[in-house]
């Protein structure tokens, strides 16, 4: 029985482990798309036309493309982290891939934050707002997991470390489920200047539904991870 028991669990860590890391590559070649925009952004070499680049705008080019550029990163170097179980077998390897995952993260949210500050968003204060308040969750998840890892309050740092990992994949559900909208309704309650319903609802659609999902699971699974 308890063989069995923990055979079961064996499976479904590495059933959880396969799927994290699968989905590091589904979100790689948005990351190689986000790093050349952002590469091509700090060079003032932008060969894409984009409302995100505005000639002149200096600082505000900066901040979106670091953001970019960093924030690249996220989609994959996250479940990455989770799925590799490295803070069993390789701990010090843990620790320092943590460390530069918290440091992309928060110098992604301060991108972020920046633009919309600076330049401001194209689908005016709604998206601002959206945007805003998903830079300042992804920098408080990001220090929070920091923060509980260096206390060693574990548990507790994987709940936030499960957060991050909702966050950093934020930019990559946003290009997805507007793909999938597209797909399924040819575009409906959307236009360029991002001000229709979906897009209304895209404004925090990317993180808050998949951040509520995430307490849901936590609360009924106390011991969650």
């Amino acid at each position: 029985m308890q063989h069995s028991l923990q055979k079961t669990t064996a499976k479904g860590a590495a059933a959880k482990a396969a799927a994290l890391v699968f989905l590091a590559l589904l979100a790689a070649p948005f990351s190689y798309y986000a790093a050349v925009f952002g590469i091509e952004g700090l060079g003032g070499s932008a060969k894409r036309d984009s409302y995100l680049l505005v000639p002149g705008s200096v600082w505000s080019n900066a901040a979106i493309s670091v953001h970019m550029l960093i924030g690249a990163a996220l989609p994959v170097l996250a479940p990455l982290q989770l799925g590799l179980g490295l803070s069993g077998r390789l701990p010090a390897l843990h620790r320092w891939l943590g460390r530069l995952l918290v440091l992309a993260a928060c110098v992604t949210a301060a991108g972020g934050l920046a633009f919309t500050a600076w330049q401001g968003t194209i689908g005016g204060w709604p998206m601002d707002a959206g945007f805003s308040v998903y830079g300042l969750l992804l920098l408080a998840a990001a220090l929070q997991t920091a923060r509980l890892a260096r206390q060693g309050q574990t548990a507790r740092h994987r709940r936030w470390a499960l957060r991050l990992l909702v966050l950093a994949m934020g930019s990559w559900l946003y290009r997805v489920q507007y793909g999938l909208w597209v797909l399924a309704t040819g575009g409906a309650a959307s236009n360029p200047q991002f001000t229709g319903g979906f897009d209304l609802f895209m404004n925090a659609g990317f993180y808050l539904p998949w951040l509520l999902l995430l307490e849901l699971v936590l609360r009924r699974r106390p011991s969650a991870p």
